[in-house]
């Protein structure tokens, strides 16, 4: 099983990529720094500076529907890594699109 979920794609995450070379993935939750930077550099071929890790609390989410009226829920707990790569490194996530 991968250690690496999904990347993030965000506005925000977009601007600190292009500027501080820093990439942000959802990753397992029990995985080590070590073992995220490891899976990084094998999957993209980077080399890997830094890692930076936080587990992201549930959110609480409210909507209304006609048919049940008012639901609530909480979206999910996920782990998220912010890798910062050495000078001149660079991810595309969409060169295979």
């Amino acid at each position: 099983m991968s250690v690496l979920k999904k990347p993030l794609i965000t506005e925000k995450q977009s601007a600190s990529s292009d500027k501080l070379g820093r990439f942000g993935f959802v990753v397992d939750r029990d995985a080590t720094k070590e073992q995220i930077k490891a899976e990084i550099e094998k999957v993209y071929s980077v080399e890997v500076a830094s890692i930076n890790t936080m587990v992201m609390a549930p959110k609480a989410k409210q909507k209304y529907t006609k048919a049940s009226g008012f639901t609530s829920g909480r979206t999910a707990i996920y782990k998220k890594a912010i890798v910062t790569l050495k000078n001149g490194q660079k991810i595309d996530f969409f060169e295979n699109i």
